[in-house]
């Protein structure tokens, strides 16, 4: 099976999102993000891909979740269920969920690695990430990024694997 993992910046209070834009731009974050994800394949639901700044990602497969039957987006991987994008990644490589809320938890309880970037600051947002029981994560990496001129607030990069197998690996 396929190696699913998130990438995610979230909140103190777990905000990812408003009115379908960011909630903050940490540059370096968003290098992290380009780095790690380059040459592999994104999934994400169709408002996190007409989010995208660029449609789409360059250097990576997308695969766009939508509930409508037979829609399609050129140079996209289209999938219609959960299920459906979990049989089209790619079983040689890790695959990340890029977002948005909903994917987020319905991918949350089936993945193996969660990469997190926790920003330290509460966000008045519309759109959460769903909690996250820790004790069913073992911490791999912690790195802790203070404020600076280039970005207001002090971070954190963490990655996660579940302690736990579970179907899909």
């Amino acid at each position: 099976m396929a190696h699913i993992s998130i990438i995610v910046a979230i909140a103190e209070n777990y905000a990812i999102g408003k009115d379908n834009r960011l909630l903050w731009h940490i540059s370096e974050d968003l290098k992290r993000f380009k780095k790690l994800t380059t040459g592999h394949t994104v999934i994400m639901g169709k408002k996190t891909y007409e989010s995208l700044p660029v449609r789409p990602l360059p250097n990576r497969t997308s695969i766009v979740i939508t509930d409508i039957p037979g829609e399609k987006i050129e140079g996209c991987v289209m999938a219609y269920s959960i299920e459906d994008a979990v049989n089209k990644c790619n079983p040689a490589e890790e695959n990340f969920v890029i977002g948005g809320g909903s994917v987020y938890r319905q991918f949350l309880p089936i993945i193996d690695k969660l990469y997190l970037t926790k920003v330290h600051h509460a966000f008045d947002a519309d759109t959460f990430f769903p909690e996250i029981h820790f004790d069913e994560w073992d911490l791999l990496e912690k790195q802790d990024v203070k404020a600076d001129e280039k970005n207001k607030y002090n971070y954190t990069y963490l990655i996660f694997k579940r302690k736990s197998c579970n179907k899909y690996n």
